[in-house]
């Protein structure tokens, strides 16, 4: 039997309506912070879609006013699970936006497990989502995407990604990181984020990286999350180097 569920966050930017609508309500600008790939018919009745993994999910457009509310809704399964997603945007003096997000629908059997991952997942990308305004406004993101599978413990990841990260003493918001990937000079920048167990990320000058660790209830998967801001970026060049990086990381 499905479980109904509303979630709810909430976060201000350093940013316009304007520059927050197209951020959440265009492909290219969820391409800049989200997860995967993502298309967005511009009108109430269109459609928007996420490919990622391979698997591409479709919903409807439900609410399309420019500045203000922006939403959208998937069919209804045979098992009655939906979800729906409403971002409501608030301009604030001097120039910041306050945005709402608020996901609701209907989950599965294990929906405890799938709010709790939906809960931590809608703080990473909120906040990549701030970061994206702060660094990169009106920029096109393009989304990379690497993938490992039963990985082992969350000590060990985590103590695999600090040292290819080169980070020296604790994972904190503004220790320095320096990756070595194939193909590129090296690169430098600091962590931005930092919530152990769960996800880490780095800002670089051309790049927000996250690095995100699903958890035993969902596979024990190191999931690669970045979005690069560099001109000409080749993204299949990108994906590839990236899942060398990843496979090779010594986790033990």
């Amino acid at each position: 039997m499905g479980h109904p569920y509303e979630l709810s966050k909430e976060i201000e930017l350093a940013a316009t309506p304007g520059q927050v609508w197209e951020a959440i309500a265009t492909g290219p600008g969820v391409d800049s912070w989200f997860m995967g790939r993502n298309e967005v018919e511009p009108r109430e009745g269109g459609r928007s879609s996420l490919t990622m993994a391979g698997n591409t999910s479709e919903a409807t457009v439900t609410a399309w006013e420019p500045g203000r509310r922006f939403a959208t809704r998937t069919e209804t399964g045979p098992d009655g699970g939906f979800m729906a997603i409403e971002y409501l945007i608030e301009g604030r003096d001097q120039g910041s936006t306050v945005l709402r997000m608020v996901q609701s629908g209907v989950l599965g059997d294990d929906w405890e497990t799938e709010y709790d991952a939906m809960t931590v997942g809608w703080d990473m990308f909120l906040d990549t989502l701030a970061a994206y305004l702060q660094h990169f406004p009106g920029q096109s993101g393009v989304p990379v995407e690497a993938y490992r599978a039963d990985v082992g413990t969350a000590d060990q990841v985590w103590a695999a990604v600090a040292g290819a990260l080169e980070i020296s003493g604790p994972v904190t918001d503004g220790a320095k990181a320096r990756i070595n990937l194939d193909g590129v000079p090296p690169i430098e920048g600091v962590v931005d984020l930092s919530r152990l167990p769960t996800y880490v990320g780095v800002h670089t000058d051309d790049a927000l990286l996250r690095f995100v660790l699903s958890g035993a209830e969902r596979g024990h998967v190191l999931l690669l999350s970045h979005h690069l801001f560099a001109a000409d970026q080749d993204r299949a060049q990108a994906e590839q180097a990236w899942q060398s990086w990843l496979n090779e990381l010594p986790i033990s």
